[in-house]
């Protein structure tokens, strides 16, 4: 099937800059992690501040293993960063991409 807009050559073009396969799949993963309201949730509250699994879970009224599952999700995927301070983990947003991802996303849907 080709698109009327591109010109054929234009098109072929297109698909020789695809990414790999592999690189593809894993952004499609990243995506699906935002799929999930509670996890978006987490990722909000720590848009904000630092914070342990029991101040996340009040803030969102949640059991701290509901939160620590998901915050399981959301380390794997590279989305939070945790710091030890004794026995007490703080979790924060990983990086600025992320705080870039979830805003851009928040504009996206209130335009």
């Amino acid at each position: 099937m080709e698109r009327k807009d591109i010109p054929q050559d234009d098109a072929r073009e297109e698909c020789d800059t695809l990414p790999d396969d592999e690189i593809l799949y894993d952004l499609a993963e990243l995506f699906k992690v935002f799929g999930d309201t509670t996890r978006v949730k987490i990722l909000y509250v720590l848009f904000e501040s630092e914070l342990c699994v029991n101040d996340i879970a009040l803030r969102l009224t949640m059991t701290p293993s509901a939160v620590s599952h998901q915050l399981r999700i959301l380390k794997t995927s590279k989305l939070v960063k945790f710091r030890r301070d004794g026995k007490t983990v703080y979790y924060s947003l990983d990086d600025d991409h992320v705080r870039s991802m979830i805003a851009m996303g928040l504009e996206h849907i209130t335009e």
